[in-house]
């Protein structure tokens, strides 16, 4: 049964409830069974979005109070993934056409050459990962695909402008976390997300793409999700944007988009997998430049089932992808690919990380059939085109 509410949006900066003005656009809350969908008003030009790009602040990524999680314990007494969430699955991604639709959203910024990084490095957690720069030496690496179906996700809380990553799961869809479209059982979402895909300082190759609407779980938007702290380490911190089109194309068709896979989609029989994530820390390249990290993942039941990596990102890189297979698959010859060798697949999305800096480990929700599924199934039921 669908449920219809008229609601003025309303937010927290972060998941520490410092409370924000509300906007006073009126908009639709739709809630059908399982998940809710924020509505928002036509848009009345793609090229003059309400955020502030220049001065969007990072969404304070939510942080995680319970005592670090051992990875060899989690490890050894892991459950396999198809015990815990039932048969696997997953859609494949595209590359697009990669026809670029270049806008300048703000001047460039002068971004101090990296200083040199050993190739593996870790925290207190002793997690071994490793964080660089996406584009190579006077490259920009984010204009091909894979790298430019991520990007970076403007919104609004009040009248301040925020941001966070993204990435492109079908032409018109993004998926990004909860915590960056809807402030945790308080049943309010944020406002004018503003999608720009390969954002590479201040300047947006594919475009800049409103949403037309913004999905979640239903317990995510009331606070009745599983949770294994409060309204931050969350089975369902996970959500769905619907994008306008412009002159009936979608981002995805230039820039390409990612697969998607669900209940442990490339985990071992350990529940553990090897992640890349993207996204758009501000503490990295003042958050300027798009951010890839690699590391090994473990699912940790006492989080929710959450996966944990290690990571040197911070504050922007809320709801960029973890994917598994990342790349352009070679050519074979005498030998044959592995298990789950479905390439550029979303497992997750960044969610929360630790107060303390110096441990370096950050988690995901789990993409599963209640989540992902659900939610990409109500967004394409509600506008096709996009998918």
């Amino acid at each position: 049964m669908m449920k219809i509410n008229q609601v003025a949006t309303l937010g927290v900066a972060s998941a520490l409830g410092c409370i924000l003005a509300a906007t006073t656009v009126q908009a639709q809350v739709r809630i059908s069974g399982s998940t809710a969908t924020f509505a928002l008003p036509k848009q009345g030009s793609q090229a003059a979005p309400a955020v502030d790009f220049a001065n969007a602040k990072p969404m304070a990524l939510p942080v995680g109070r319970l005592p670090l999680p051992s990875q060899a314990k989690a490890i050894a007494n892991a459950l396999d993934p198809l015990e815990v969430f039932g048969d696997s699955g997953g859609e494949e991604g595209s590359p697009g056409t990669g026809e670029l639709h270049s806008v300048q959203l703000v001047a460039a910024q002068d971004v101090p050459e990296g200083a040199a990084v050993e190739p593996e490095e870790f925290g207190t957690s002793g997690h071994p990962f490793t964080t660089n720069e996406v584009n190579a030496w006077n490259d920009l690496t984010v204009n091909y695909y894979p790298y430019r179906a991520a990007g970076k996700l403007f919104f609004k809380i009040g009248n301040n402008s925020f941001l966070c990553s993204a990435s492109l799961i079908k032409p018109g869809i993004a998926v990004t976390a909860a915590h960056c479209v809807a402030n945790y059982g308080q049943k309010q979402f944020y406002s004018d997300w503003t999608f720009v895909p390969a954002y590479n300082n201040g300047s947006a190759p594919y475009g800049s793409w409103t949403a037309a609407s913004a999905t979640i779980k239903t317990a995510y938007y009331d606070g009745t999700d599983s949770c294994a702290q409060y309204g931050v380490i969350c089975p369902d911190d996970v959500a769905v944007l619907t994008l306008n089109p412009q002159s009936g194309h979608y981002a995805g068709e230039y820039a390409g988009w990612f697969g998607y896979g669900w209940n442990g989609y490339s985990y071992n029989s350990s529940s553990q997998a090897l992640i890349t994530q993207l996204g758009y820390p501000v503490a990295l390249d003042g958050g300027l430049l798009m951010q890839r990290n690699d590391s090994q993942g473990f699912v940790s039941t006492s989080n929710s089932n959450n996966t944990i990596i290690g990571s040197l990102m911070t504050g922007g890189s809320s709801g960029g992808p973890w994917l598994v297979n990342f790349g352009v698959p070679p050519s074979l010859s005498g030998t044959s690919f592995g298990s789950y060798p479905n390439r550029n697949v979303v497992v997750g999305v960044t969610s929360w990380g630790y107060t303390d800096t110096t441990v370096k480990e950050q988690g995901a929700a789990p993409f599963t059939t209640n989540n992902i599924v659900s939610l990409v199934n109500t967004a394409c039921s509600a506008v096709p085109g996009a998918c």
